[in-house]
This record gives C-alpha cells, structure tokens and sequence, in this order.
C-alpha cells in the first residue's frame, strides 16, 4: 500500500516522572517506565533526566527493551548566544542522540522563558522589532544546518511560557528561518497558546518534522488565563491530558498529516501528576486512541485504493 501511513508512535517520560516538577512521579524508576511502555506498544522514547548520557550505554539501556531512541530535548539560547557558542554548547547531546539514531532534536529556547519559573505566562518574553526576528531567525537557521551535517533535523518546539508560544509566533518563525529548521508541532501547547492546532498544521504542514500529541482541557486553560496561572500550576491543576482524553479532535490531524506523507513518529506527551493520573493507565489510553486512528487511515486508504 504505497499510500500507507507509515508512523511510529513514542512517549515521553514525563508520564511516570516529570523534568519540570521533579516531585512528580520522582520515586518511579527508569526501568519502570520503558518496561511498562513496551509492554504497551510504544516503539521508542523521548530522553528524560533519568537515561544515562552516554552513548553506548544509552542504546543498551533502550535495546534491551526492544526500544528506540526518538529524540530529547536540547535547551537552546540562541537569544542570547552566538551560533558558534550553540554548535559548541549542544556537541555531546548532538552526539548521543546521532549515535543512538535519532533523526530529530527537538529544540526548545529556554532564554528568558518562564516556563519553570514562578512568573504568571502572560509574561512570557517576545520579540518586539522584526530586526530581533530576523537576527533570530538567521541563527537558527545557521544552527539547523549544522545539525543537518550531522544527520539530525532541529526541530522547534514551540512552548508555553517562551518567545515561540502562540500561532502567530510559529507563523512568524517560520517565516525568517529556512528549510533547515523544521517544526515540531506540538498539539497542546499550540491549542494552549490561543490556537486551532488543525489550522496551524495545515498553514505548516511541509514544516513539520516531529510531533507531540497532547490533548487539553479547556476549562483548565481558561482557568489558568484568568487567574495568571504560572506554566508549573496550569501543569499541576491538569490543563494537559494524553490523546483522547481532552477536548482535541486527533482524527483530522493524524489524516492531514498522513495525506501530506508524514513518516515521522507521533509522540505521546502529558505533564501530569501521576498520583492523579497513573501513568501505565493514561499512557495506554493514549497510545490505543493513536493507534487507533492510524489503523482506521490506513484502512481508509485501502478501501479507496480499490
């Protein structure tokens, strides 16, 4: 079937334990999440604070569990660094996740952000002038295709409480970078950051290299907007949720990315507690509604083949 809707779906471990808010799922061991995501059906996860960070060791780790390496987050400061400080700062993690295969490293711009910090979002940092977009711009650029030498795409990962948060500015940053920066389309921080995650998908759709599938719930968004919530405190009052457990309808995304030919994986991505929500339950619940899906395209394509 030459039009088959060739995914891989993944996790982060931020369902069992939390990078942000180490005091979430802090008790629950390494071994404990890659077991049980196997054991659920996931082909490979996203890094966390609990992998080793070597190399051979880190593939070891993940091969005895018949997983792969899918990518990990690299905290960039491309606002305030120069791209030769940022080719150098990321040269070991470049390293670990080129060794271990990963195609994708999903960059996360963490200067001035405030997403760890005890800072209402509404003041989150933004460019102010185009210069400072076009500067911006120009860096990442330079610093994608660095990465492209070596193998790995960059891939942006636009977040709450940071420069790249709402729809306008991932259009806005698609626009002053080139081809060598892709995005990583996130579903709940785009649906979080004001946006329909449908209609920015679309607008980006030859764009996007990695996603992350997280659903939300409204009424804690609103919440977290009227009461100048903190990133942490929408996280803890539950604004995220795994696929199909929110108010994001997955359908029309996974087929809009399946019509475009997107081979990547599909990653399942939650910031919950798992006291609230225990993390085997609400990792299978999101994996079975993906997988779902993906299998409900793929039949679809058949039956129009015919």
């Amino acid at each position: 079937m030459s039009d088959a809707f060739k995914v891989k779906i993944g996790i982060n471990p931020i369902s069992w334990s939390n990078d942000d808010l180490p005091s979430l799922g802090g008790e629950i061991s390494l071994e404990t999440a890659l077991t049980e995501g196997a054991e659920i059906g996931y082909q490979g996860f996203e890094l966390g604070n609990k992998f080793p960070r070597e190399p051979a060791a880190l593939k070891a780790v993940l091969s005895r569990h018949g997983l792969e390496c899918v990518s990990g987050w690299y905290s960039g400061r491309l606002v305030q660094r120069s791209v030769e400080e940022e080719i150098a700062a990321v040269d070991a993690h470049l390293n670990l996740l080129a060794f271990c295969g990963a195609k994708v490293m999903v960059y996360g711009e963490v200067a001035d952000a405030i997403q760890g910090e005890p800072v209402p979002l509404y003041k989150r940092p933004r460019f102010r002038t185009d210069a400072q977009w076009d500067e911006y711009g120009d860096k990442l650029s330079a610093f994608g295709k660095h990465l492209l030498s070596r193998g790995v795409r960059l891939g942006y990962h636009h977040h709450m409480g940071a420069y790249c948060e709402a729809p306008e500015d991932v259009d806005r940053l698609m626009a002053v970078t080139t081809d060598d920066v892709g995005l990583l389309f996130d579903t709940g921080h785009i649906t979080f950051g004001g946006g329909d995650a449908l209609a920015v998908l679309t607008r980006h759709i030859q764009r996007v290299c990695h996603v992350h599938c997280k659903d939300v719930r409204p009424h804690v968004m609103k919440l977290a907007r009227n009461g100048s919530w903190t990133f942490l405190q929408s996280v803890l009052n539950g604004v995220f949720t795994v696929p199909g457990d929110g108010a994001i309808d997955f359908r029309p995304i996974l087929a809009l990315l399946a019509a475009n030919h997107y081979q990547g994986w599909l990653v399942v991505e939650a910031e919950q507690d798992p006291v609230i929500a225990p993390s085997y339950e609400y990792a299978q619940k999101g994996y079975q509604h993906l997988a779902g899906l993906v299998v409900e395209i793929n039949r679809n394509a058949m039956l129009e083949a015919v």
